[in-house]
């Protein structure tokens, strides 16, 4: 069993930056393939980015692509989404999420059914 806890979130104007962090509790973890995710009040959970559980192979969604930067650091078993030049459209709830190997998650890495474990949410708020 894992569980996800992010921090990070807050209130930032537009080009600026902020870092997310997911801490995961649980050694499987390391084995895991992770992923944020965010959500408006009026949309559904929209991928952002998504990293196998080695941390070599990387996908993002084309709004964020250039911009934002998904990593891992195995020893601290915690993932991080490093967000720049941030622009008010990416104002939202961002959740971290974790898949098991079994679920086979980056076969498509924008289906969040392919990831089991949540965390509660960060909210990040871009505006003047």
């Amino acid at each position: 069993h894992v569980q996800l806890v992010e921090s990070g979130g807050g209130l930032v104007q537009p080009g600026g930056s902020l870092t997310l962090s997911c801490a995961a509790s649980g050694r499987a973890f390391v084995s895991y393939a992770m992923a944020w995710f965010r959500q408006t009040p009026s949309k559904e959970r929209d991928f952002v980015a998504a990293i196998s559980f080695s941390g070599a192979t990387t996908y993002y969604a084309d709004s964020v692509k250039g911009r934002f930067t998904i990593s891992r650091d195995i020893a601290k078993n915690s993932g991080m989404l490093q967000m720049n030049n941030l622009k008010p459209e990416d104002t939202a709830i961002y959740y971290c999420a974790a898949g098991s190997p079994s679920r086979n998650a980056l076969l498509t890495p924008s289906d969040y059914e392919g990831y089991e474990y949540w965390g509660q949410g960060t909210q990040v708020t871009v505006s003047l």
